[in-house]
């Protein structure tokens, strides 16, 4: 009896170890082999070869020299606001700075005494005429856009400078600044806004003083 029950122990063990062998076959439980090793080189992933595109910087035109007429609004101190026209030369020394001499004239109306008194003039001649000599600087170049296709190129610039202001019966020392933008429609071509303050001591109204002459206007360029 003894050994029928070893006969059975054994043969049930038997049937246990082969279930185990065959559950770790089917779920693929154990080592797995490692793949030999392989002696081609990986492949590249990404190309460092990129094409560089041509990149043009915005310029004016090659040639140095500036010619513009202009015309506009100046507001002479206890005379009042009358039409203002002349013309300016330019010399550009680098892309930043340029050299300027402009020349403008206007008629200055009435003061208010003389308006005030009937006949009463303090001069007769009312023609204002000054000559300057700047020094101007490119501060912000850039562009501006029109619409989806277009750019121009563009620069706000400031000027000061000296000169002389023939008014009243007398030329007068003047000292000028202003600012103003350029746009460029072409590269010879260009718009010009500017904005500038003409000081100059005069003494027709009573005591001598220092004027601010303001002065508005607009005008266009050619380079060459």
């Amino acid at each position: 009896m003894e050994t029928r029950f070893r006969i059975l122990f054994l043969i049930a063990s038997a049937i246990m170890l082969s279930g185990c062998a065959a559950t770790k076959n089917l779920f693929g439980i154990g080592d797995d082999e490692a793949p030999p090793p392989t002696t081609e080189p990986p492949g590249q992933v990404v190309d460092p070869q990129v094409e560089r595109r041509e990149i043009k910087e915005p310029a004016i035109d090659r040639e140095d020299f500036e010619i513009s007429a202009f015309i506009g609004i100046i507001s002479i101190e206890d005379f009042g606001s009358d039409p203002v026209y002349g013309a300016r030369f330019a010399y550009h020394v680098t892309e930043g700075f340029f050299v300027e001499a402009s020349a403008g004239t206007t008629e200055a109306g009435l003061t208010t005494f003389e308006e005030l008194s009937g006949g009463v003039r303090f001069f007769d001649d009312r023609r204002l005429i000054y000559y300057n000599l700047n020094l101007g600087y490119n501060i912000l170049p850039g562009e501006v856009f029109v619409g989806g296709n277009r750019a121009y190129n563009s620069n706000f610039y400031v000027s000061a400078g000296l000169g002389s202001t023939s008014f009243a019966d007398d030329d007068r020392f003047t000292v000028n600044f202003g600012a103003g933008f350029r746009f460029l429609w072409t590269d010879s071509l260009a718009l010009h806004v500017d904005f500038r303050d003409h000081m100059f001591d005069i003494d027709v109204v009573g005591r001598e003083k220092t004027t601010h002459n303001l002065e508005g206007t607009i005008g266009f360029s050619f380079f060459f």
